[in-house]
């Protein structure tokens, strides 16, 4: 029986493995989630340079300080680039001799947060560069992100500079209703005491990046203004404003406490990812079994190997023949992703996640093969059972549709669990067989104790032995019945039967 068993999942296995489709189908799944990942990275990189006009109401006049604010990371890579022993271009070499105080000197604390009179000498710098070599500066230096994204429209170089505010105001928005203009920014006329009149003019109401950009640099200018004007010293308005962030930290294994790792961070969110795979493996492989039994059942290529084979040993060989065919699915994503992982960091600049630490964690390994396995079988006697009792793959679909059902509970249960992993929910689901696998697997960050490992291994191994007697009886008759798909009173009798 073990070797005619063997024969069926043989067969079975060859006949998925060896077309060009199959692996086609294979390759489609990560090609397709490597581009979902990628594919905001890129665009951004494609999105167009938003530029920005700023019309200053304030008694102070403060909108050059805001924009030094806004720029100050720009400033200061340019600064770095000054600083530096590199062959600068023509203009900058000028520029840099023209400049009246001297850029701080490296290792200084002065570096990180130049003085005002260096950012506006700076600023002064960008401006008067011819646009050719700041668009060449821009594209050479990646310090300088947000002159990339944002280009800064003055009133002058609009030609609004002369007229009244109210006029200019309404030149803005025709410039913006145009689209000349991405957006103009409004500073109110008494930042000290209200900023109620701080207006942001956008036709884009689903982009908000320019506006928090600016935002946050108006937010630190107006605090500087407000503290001078309350005559207060600077240090104690900062420790005052200082915002309480705790460190993260966890209990060791020596009872101590230790800092959080990323590594570990991200190990805890980990069993997202695997149980999303899990879950399509598992629903990849159940259903291909169960297209398979129906059209060899509707093509009556099954009675010819009932000549040969007994109903048990056809639904055993079919079931494991599918499972390998699963696990060489499984296997072939998982050489695609350790090959992503070792690519992404070499293609996208400043990515930092341990993604193979992740990925390479035996725990995380293991518990993948092993609920695999588990929750195929079940989910596999189950469908096979279906498919031998329908006709078609319109019949079949329809009693797909349950199945499919109770698949998503785990789906939609997983970020409930992650945060709770041994949480009351997470423990009654874990003790469901057709949600164990996929429970058992999201609380792999927890972890559960070892004692939940066992006993939900023992529940499924049952679940699975059970499923297979009863799948078996159902096979053995529906398989060969052909015209009406027989009623849910006759299944639940050949269930009863010995």
């Amino acid at each position: 029986m073990a070797n005619k068993t063997i024969l069926v999942a043989q067969r079975e296995y060859l006949e998925n493995v060896r077309t060009k489709t199959f692996w086609i189908g294979i390759i489609a799944f990560p090609v397709i989630i490597a581009i979902s990942i990628s594919a905001g990275w890129i665009l951004n990189k494609l999105k167009q340079q938003q530029s920005y006009a700023v019309l200053d109401l304030s008694a102070q006049k403060i909108a050059d300080r805001i924009e030094r604010a806004a720029r100050t990371p720009d400033l200061l890579a340019l600064g770095k680039l000054l600083k530096s022993n590199e062959q600068l271009p023509a203009a900058l070499q000028r520029a840099k001799a023209g400049m009246k105080n001297a850029l701080p000197i490296n290792g200084s604390n002065e570096e990180a947060n130049p003085p005002e009179e260096v950012l506006i000498d700076l600023m002064q710098v960008m401006r008067e560069l011819p646009a050719s070599d700041l668009d060449t500066l821009i594209a050479s230096n990646k310090g300088m992100s947000t002159a990339r994204k944002y280009e800064h429209q003055s009133l002058q170089q609009l030609g609004l500079d002369t007229l009244e505010p109210a006029v200019q105001k309404k030149r803005l928005n025709e410039l913006v209703e145009k689209g000349t203009l991405f957006a103009f920014f409004e500073i109110g006329v008494a930042p000290l005491t209200s900023l109620g009149d701080f207006n942001y003019v956008s036709n884009n109401l689903t982009d908000g990046a320019l506006r928090d950009w600016y935002g946050e640099a108006a937010t630190r200018v107006v605090q500087s203004l407000r503290i001078k004007d309350a005559k207060l010293d600077p240090k104690v308005a900062q420790a005052i404003a200082e915002q309480v962030r705790f460190r993260e930290q966890k209990v060791g294994k020596d009872g101590d406490a230790q800092d959080v790792k990323s590594g570990e961070k991200a190990n805890k969110y980990a069993p997202f990812g695997f149980v999303y795979l899990l879950w399509v493996a598992i629903f990849t492989a159940a259903q291909m079994l169960l297209t398979n039994t129906v059209e060899e059942k509707s093509n009556r290529i099954i009675e010819v190997l009932l000549s040969s084979v007994s109903p048990l040993e056809l639904m055993s060989g079919k079931i494991w023949g599918i499972a390998a065919t699963g696990l060489t699915i499984v296997g072939s994503w998982v050489v695609c992703t350790l090959l992503g992982v070792w690519l992404a960091p070499r293609l996208i600049t400043g990515m930092d996640f341990p993604l193979m630490e992740v990925i390479g964690d035996p725990l995380y390994l293991i518990s993948f093969v092993a609920y695999f396995l588990g929750g195929y079988l079940l989910f596999a006697a189950i469908l096979v059972g279906l498919g031998s009792v329908t006709n078609s793959l319109k019949e079949a679909q329809n009693l797909l549709q349950p199945v499919f059902v109770l698949m998503m509970v785990p789906l939609v249960s997983m970020f409930f669990v992650v945060q709770e992993p041994n949480g009351t929910v997470a423990k009654v689901l874990s003790y469901i067989p057709l949600f164990t696998p996929f429970t058992m697997m999201n609380r792999a960050g927890g972890p559960p104790a070892a004692y939940e490992y066992v006993i939900t291994g023992l529940l499924l191994l049952v679940s699975v032995i059970v499923a297979f007697r009863l799948a078996g009886k159902v096979f053995r008759i529906g398989v060969l019945m052909t015209g009406n798909p027989p009623k849910l009173r006759e299944i639940l009798g050949w269930l009863r039967a010995k």
